[in-house]
Formats: structure tokens, sequence, C-alpha cells
């Protein structure tokens, strides 16, 4: 579904990140690894193997995403698809709420998405199209109460994506994004033992959170990326698609009986 592309794949050294340029490394692409870390994304390129080449930068530096796509040109002549999923996933309520906090998370997951864009337009622009994939959150119609600023940043990045869509509809770019529900990562399963809940907690789910009777895994996110990256997508730009098990919109779960 990708063959001969070159995709640019930011926070690609682990989690959902990886999995993506797994998938576009097997869907016949060429993978640029973003990492914040010189040494994680290094090895993340090595675990791909062939065809990937990495690079590394905080996106908290305004000048960063330039230079990402840049180095991606430079290591590989052009860039076919472009793949938002750096962000920054703090916890925060109306109660702990800072400024320098909101600042952090909007630079990182939405300033940053916009600037690689910005960066990426002129090689995404040719006669065989580009394409551009953000990675959102369920989170931005609403969000869990102890996740405001995060929600928030995910919704500024939900709109940017239709507003692209939109204004850049009479250009051989396609922009999307994907609202990914709950997934088990390494990072989330961590993140839930420290806040205290027991090593097995993803076997005891209940079944509002997961109908199936599990979370989605990085790989069933990943799979759907590559659809949005690729030719069978097309001509859809400016959508939203929505990964979960069940309906996000509307759902009134008053009693599971």
């Amino acid at each position: 579904m990708l063959e001969d592309r070159v995709c640019l794949v930011t926070g690609a050294v682990s989690g959902i990140g990886y999995a993506i340029a797994e998938a576009c490394r097997d869907a016949g692409a060429r993978v640029m690894v973003h990492g914040l870390d010189a040494a994680e994304a290094e090895a993340a390129c090595d675990r791909l193997g062939g065809g990937a080449a990495w690079c590394a930068g905080d996106l908290l530096d305004p000048e960063t995403p330039a230079r990402l796509v840049a180095e991606c040109l430079d290591r590989f002549g052009r860039l076919d698809g472009l793949v938002n999923n750096a962000a920054r996933l703090n916890r925060s309520t109306i109660e702990n709420f800072s400024a320098a906090h909101f600042d952090v998370v909007m630079a990182v997951n939405v300033r940053a998405p916009l600037l690689l864009i910005q960066a990426a337009l002129p090689a995404l622009e040719t006669d065989s199209g580009g394409a551009i994939v953000n990675i959102g959150s369920i989170n931005a119609h609403c969000g869990a109460p102890n996740l405001l600023a995060y929600s928030a940043s995910k919704a500024g990045l939900m709109t940017a994506t239709r507003n692209l869509g939109d204004a850049l509809g009479g250009r051989a770019v396609r922009i999307n994004q994907v609202n990914v529900g709950w997934t088990l990562t390494e990072n989330e399963h961590r993140l839930q033992v420290s806040e205290g809940r027991p090593e097995n907690w993803k076997e005891n789910l209940p079944p509002e959170f997961a109908p199936r009777g599990s979370l989605l895994v990085p790989e069933e996110v990943a799979s759907h990326v590559v659809f949005w990256l690729s030719d069978r997508s097309a001509p859809a730009t400016g959508q939203v698609y929505e990964i979960e098990q069940y309906p996000v919109i509307g759902r009134n779960r008053i009693s599971t009986r």
C-alpha cells in the first residue's frame, strides 16, 4: 500500500509510534524514525532494519520540525507521508492547571504538528500527492477529568486537521486524523501501575471501557494509519476517524444491564 514511499513518523521509538513505523515498513515504505532521544531513535531504527533512518529532536523547540523534515529529505530525497504521532500526555486538572504545563502540552501536541506540516508541504505537494495523518485522541471530544490540557490540545489538533483539509483541498496533499481510544502500550501499563493499579489491571477491565474484553493494541492503530496514508483512502481529506471499540459520540451508558 505504501510501496516506494517515504514516511516520517514522529515519536516512533515505542508504543503506537513504533508500531506505525513498522507497519509503514511492512507496507513497502522507507521510514524516518523520530525520537526525543538520539540513542532510542537509533535503536528503534536498528530494530526496523533496512530502509529505515532516524532523527532526534525535542519538539518543544520550534526549530526542530523544519530540521526533521530537512534531515528526511537529505536522507531519502523525498517525503510522501507525515505522521504526527509525538505527544505529551501529562495529567492535569483545573485545580493543578498551570500556564507552564499548558504551554508545554500545546507546543508539542498542536504547534509542532503544524510546523511539521508547514515544513513538509513543499515536498508532499507532488504530482503523486502526499498524505498527512495526525494522531489524535477520543479525549478531544471531552476527555477524562485528569486530562484537561491534553484533551484541549487534541481538540485543537482535530480542528486544525479539518481546517487544513479544507484549506488544502485544491492541492495534492491530503490530511486526516485518527482519534485513538484507550490503547495498551508499555508506557500506559507503567502509568497505570504507578497510579496504584495491580500488575494485572488490564485483565480486569470494566466492559464499558473494553466491550471485547481487551484494550486496543498499537498494531491495530497502525493498520488504520497505513490506510489513511495510502491511496486507498483517497480522495478523503479533512476527516476525523475514531479508532475505538464503541461509538464515541453520543454514547449514554447509564447502566450496563
